[in-house]
């Protein structure tokens, strides 16, 4: 099998620090965003949506969507766990996870991809409106997870699991999207402060 990664985009490197906190290796083929790669018909015929990652299994078969690869690597290496063990464990992780995917990270890659000039040419047409009423969203989405993990020690519990690699993607990917986490929200940045400590952030 090979891994399609994207490189610095957000998605890949959510399945890159699922794989490092699994120990998982798996080859990798870099597919260049900036170069349209993605918009190859080689790509197309793997991923018809042009989004990476993407795993490619050793008899063909492709394997789309962030979640869908690391929910793969999980049912082949169970532990350590990132999804959970038990029924609760499972759908608290699930609840959390999606939070931070369609509360954070959306926003957060609106803002990007509707403002920022390196997006010109990939995200046609820009939408500056978009862009702002997303920024606009933010703030309350902080200062609600900064509530929540005056609580826990991770996202969605006592552990850390995928819910945690999303929202830490998130909140890296603020900085070229000219977005900031406020001082004052010391909860947030204790937790991105232990999570990017871990060796897999680096992935």
């Amino acid at each position: 099998m090979k891994l399609l990664d994207g490189g610095r985009a957000p998605n890949p490197r959510r399945v890159r620090i699922f794989l490092a906190e699994k120990g998982i290796e798996v080859p990798v083929e870099t597919i260049d965003i900036g170069r349209k790669e993605h918009y190859s018909d080689a790509f197309l015929r793997l991923n018809p949506m042009r989004r990476l990652p993407v795993l490619v299994l050793d008899d063909g078969t492709p394997i789309c969507e962030t979640m869908a690869i690391c929910r793969y690597f999980e049912a082949l290496q169970p532990e350590p766990s990132l999804f959970g063990r038990d029924a609760r464990e499972i759908a608290t992780i699930e609840m959390w996870n999606r939070r931070m995917e369609l509360d954070l990270l959306l926003l957060v890659a609106s803002v990007f991809r509707h403002s920022h000039p390196a997006m010109a040419e990939l995200e046609v047409p820009q939408i500056g409106a978009l862009a702002e009423a997303s920024r606009g969203r933010v703030p309350a989405i902080l200062k609600w997870l900064d509530t929540e993990l005056r609580e826990r020690d991770f996202i969605a519990g006592e552990d850390f699991s995928v819910a945690d690699i999303t929202g830490l993607v998130a909140i890296d990917f603020m900085k070229p999207a000219r977005l900031e986490v406020p001082e004052e929200l010391a909860a947030l940045r204790a937790w991105h402060e232990r999570v990017k400590a871990r060796p897999s952030a680096a992935a």
